[in-house]
C-alpha cells in the first residue's frame, strides 16, 4: 500500500485544517474553478461520444474496422463466380444491388429513385436507373415504394453488425423459398407503415412479379429505403445473366486471403481485367480520429481559457490567505519548520480544492448525461444507452489537479520566503 511520508501528511493534515477554518473562501475558490473543470470533462465527454457514434455509425454502412471489400466489374461472369466461390463460408459475404419497387404496377413511387421519405424527390443516388427514370415520367403517383434491394449469399452482420428493431433476420440455413423474405431498415419501414402498397415486388431483370415477405427491420444507419434478401431466392425470378449486369461486391474477415486470391485467379481466367477488381481494408478508426483531433485541439483551448479562469480565481484567494497568515507562517518557521513543508502546506490546500472541484465536475456530468439520455433519448437515438466515459472524468481530474498546482505554486513560494523576523510583528 502506498503512504504518504510523514512531511507530506502532516502537510495535508494542516491543508486541510486551513480549508475547514476558511470554509467560505474555499466555496468561493471551487465556484471559480467549477465552470473551467467542467468545460473540460464535458468537451472530453463529448469528444468521446462523438466518436462512439461516428464509429458506430460507419461499421453499420461501411463495416468494421480490418474488413477487406472487393468490387468487381459487371460482368456476366462475375456473379456467379462470385457466388460459388463465397457458397457456405463464413467469413466471405457477396452482396447484390439492383432496383426494386413494391407496389401498384404502372405507378410513379411516392419515393422515386428511393430518395428519403421526408424528402421527395431528393436526390439520393438510388437504385433508379435512367431507364426506370424515363419510365417513370408522366405515370402518376400511386401506392408504390422504391428501395434498393441488396441479395447476400450469408449473413453480413459479422462485417455490419445491424442492430435488430423487430422481427428478425434472414435464415440462411433453409432452402430458398420462391416467396423471397425480405429484412428492411428503418427508413423502409417508416415507407411501408406510412403508405399501404400491394404484395407484389418488381425487380429490374425479373420477367415475373414475386410477392415478397417482410419478415423483420433494422437499423443500418442508412439515409435511404434499403431492403435485404438471399441473393439465392433472388436467383429464383431473375436470370444469372441480368444479375451479372448488377455488380456484385464482397466482404471478406482479413483472413480470408484464399478466398480472396481464388476468386481474383477465376476471374483473370473468365478474361476480367484485373485491374478492374477493386480491393480496400477498411480503417475508419483512423479516419475520424484524425479529423477529431482538430476539433479535439480547438474545444479543449476554449476550455483551458475558462480553466485558467479559476486558476486565477484560486491564486488570487491563495494569496489573500498567505497575507493574512504572514505571522503564522513566521512563527511555524521560528519553531523549526522547513520551508519545503511550510510551501506544502499552501499547496496542498489547493490541490485539495481542485480534487474536491473535479469530483463535483464529474458528478455533474454525469447527471446531465443521464438527464439527456432520458429526454432527448427518443429523438436522438446515440443518447439513449450512453454511459459516461471514464476519459472524461480521468481529464477532469487532470484538469483539477493541474489548476490545484497553477493556482497555489505562486501562493507556496511567497508562503516559503517569508523571513522569521517578521515573527516580531504578532
Amino acid at each position: 500500500m502506498m503512504r504518504l511520508s510523514g512531511r507530506a501528511r502532516s502537510a495535508m493534515i494542516i491543508g486541510g485544517q486551513g480549508i475547514r477554518s476558511r470554509k467560505l473562501r474555499t466555496l468561493l475558490s471551487m465556484i471559480s474553478l467549477f465552470l473551467g473543470v467542467l468545460a473540460v470533462v464535458t468537451v472530453q465527454a463529448g469528444l468521446e461520444i462523438a466518436n462512439r457514434a461516428l464509429l458506430s455509425d460507419v461499421e453499420l454502412t461501411r463495416g468494421r474496422d480490418g474488413t477487406v471489400v472487393m468490387y468487381m466489374p459487371p460482368y456476366e461472369v462475375a456473379t456467379p463466380i462470385a457466388m460459388d466461390t463465397v457458397k457456405d463460408r463464413s467469413d466471405a459475404v457477396a452482396m447484390i444491388n439492383l432496383e426494386a419497387v413494391v407496389g401498384e404496377p404502372g405507378v410513379t413511387p411516392v419515393n422515386p429513385g428511393g430518395s428519403p421519405f421526408d424528402q421527395p424527390g431528393a436526390f439520393y443516388g438510388g437504385p433508379s436507373s435512367p431507364s426506370q427514370q424515363s419510365q417513370d415520367q408522366g405515370r402518376p403517383t400511386g401506392a408504390a415504394i422504391a428501395v434498393r434491394l441488396v441479395g447476400l449469399s450469408g449473413d453480413i452482420r459479422q462485417f455490419r453488425p445491424f442492430q435488430t428493431d423487430s422481427g428478425e433476420w434472414l435464415d440462411f440455413s433453409g432452402p430458398p423459398e420462391l416467396s423471397p423474405r425480405i429484412v428492411l431498415n428503418r427508413e423502409a419501414a417508416k415507407g411501408f407503415n406510412r403508405f399501404r402498397v400491394p404484395a407484389e415486388m418488381r425487380m429490374s431483370g425479373a420477367k415475373l412479379n414475386p410477392t415478397p415477405k417482410i419478415v423483420g427491420v433494422v437499423h443500418d444507419a442508412d439515409y435511404g429505403p434499403v431492403a435485404y434478401v438471399r441473393a439465392d431466392e433472388l436467383q429464383n425470378w431473375v436470370s444469372a445473366a441480368e444479375l451479372g449486369q448488377m455488380g456484385v461486391s464482397l466482404m471478406l474477415s482479413p483472413t480470408a486471403t484464399g478466398v480472396e486470391q481464388t476468386l481474383r485467379a477465376r476471374l483473370i481466367a473468365q478474361g476480367v481485367d484485373k485491374d478492374t477488381i477493386y480491393r480496400e481494408s477498411i480503417n475508419s478508426r483512423e479516419q475520424f480520429t484524425d479529423q477529431l483531433g482538430l476539433l479535439r485541439w480547438i474545444f479543449f483551448g476554449m476550455a483551458a481559457l475558462v480553466l485558467l479562469i479559476g486558476v486565477a480565481g484560486i491564486l488570487n484567494v491563495g494569496l489573500a490567505t498567505v497575507g493574512e497568515r504572514v505571522e503564522e507562517f513566521a512563527l511555524r518557521r521560528a519553531v523549526g519548520m522547513p520551508r519545503l513543508l511550510l510551501a506544502g502546506i499552501v499547496l496542498s490546500e489547493t490541490l485539495i480544492i481542485g480534487m474536491l472541484t473535479a469530483l463535483a465536475a464529474i458528478g455533474a456530468g454525469v447527471v446531465g448525461l443521464e438527464l439527456a439520455g432520458r429526454v432527448l433519448g427518443d429523438r436522438e437515438p446515440f443518447l439513449r444507452d450512453v454511459t459516461f466515459p471514464w476519459q472524461a472524468g480521468v481529464a477532469g481530474v487532470i484538469a483539477g489537479l493541474a489548476a490545484g498546482v497553477l493556482g497555489g505554486l505562486i501562493p507556496a513560494i511567497r508562503a516559503a520566503r517569508i523571513p522569521i523576523a517578521t515573527v516580531m510583528r504578532a
